[in-house]
């Protein structure tokens, strides 16, 4: 009878350690270094630095945010970073995790080299990781993220009716509305990084195009209309750095791109 491939990998990995045990070596896989990004407003002659930690994984969780936790309740507590939900809900632990921008919640710890860690890139700094998002925030806002009917749509319907919706209408909204502003798409790109109080940026964008194709809300003309520049969405250049970086696996390129679309055929 011949073994399965799961249990030829399984003796592979016995003989593996079962190797470095005989050997007497001592396994250093347990410990491992965090080079995480300080800076102190309170001292502000004092430049941007990096401070390494050592975790012992053996006795930590397996996310990135398990290790800072860790930092801060036995090492540091001096160290600021974001966190709240620990489910990839939120969006607060965004930050930049060896050159891609993701959730700490949701990273799962590498345990090969040093693991460094940064505030979102392009953006004004509060303090150690935690990112300064009011622009980002004010964007969304403008786009006007919530259903908006003509007068008198509501009154025609009946007061006590709902806005009913197919499912057809319904799923076009998925791919947008799971969107959790954790602003790691827009601060990945560099149309952003130039034209961040001109140009709205990835998730505005996504969310402004959730409410355009939503079969209940009647101003996706005006909504295209407020956008009708050279600047708000004609910054984008299609480089995909929103798509990759997303952590929910949206594609905000793709809603840009519809926009677009849109808004061309109206504007001849």
């Amino acid at each position: 009878m011949r073994p399965s491939p799961t249990s030829i990998r399984s003796i592979r990995l016995l003989a593996k350690y079962s190797s470095k045990a005989s050997s007497g070596t001592k396994s250093t896989k347990g410990v491992k270094i965090f080079s995480i990004y300080r800076w102190n407003p309170e001292t502000p002659e004092k430049k941007p630095w990096m401070q390494d930690y050592e975790v012992d994984l053996d006795r930590c969780g397996p996310m990135v945010l398990d290790a800072l936790m860790k930092i801060k309740n036995e090492i540091d507590p001096t160290l600021s970073f974001r966190r709240s939900c620990r489910e990839g809900i939120c969006g607060s632990c965004s930050m930049n995790i060896d050159g891609q921008n993701t959730l700490a919640c949701t990273c799962k710890i590498n345990f090969d080299g040093k693991t460094k860690l940064y505030p979102l890139p392009h953006s004004h700094v509060v303090r150690d990781l935690v990112p300064d998002l009011t622009n980002f925030y004010r964007q969304y806002q403008a786009i006007e993220p919530w259903l908006q009917q003509k007068p008198g749509t509501q009154t025609a319907l009946g007061e006590e009716r709902e806005n009913l919706q197919s499912i057809a209408d319904r799923k076009k909204l998925d791919g947008l509305y799971e969107c959790i502003l954790c602003a790691c798409c827009s601060t990945s790109c560099p149309s952003y990084w130039w034209n961040e109080d001109k140009y709205m940026g990835p998730a505005a964008l996504l969310a402004s195009q959730r409410w355009q194709v939503d079969s209940r809300d009647e101003m996706g003309t005006k909504r295209r209309e407020k956008l009708q520049d050279p600047f708000s969405v004609y910054r984008c250049h299609t480089i995909m750095n929103c798509t990759k970086t997303c952590p929910k696996g949206l594609n905000p390129a793709a809603a840009i791109a519809q926009i677009k679309k849109k808004m061309s055929t109206e504007s001849v």
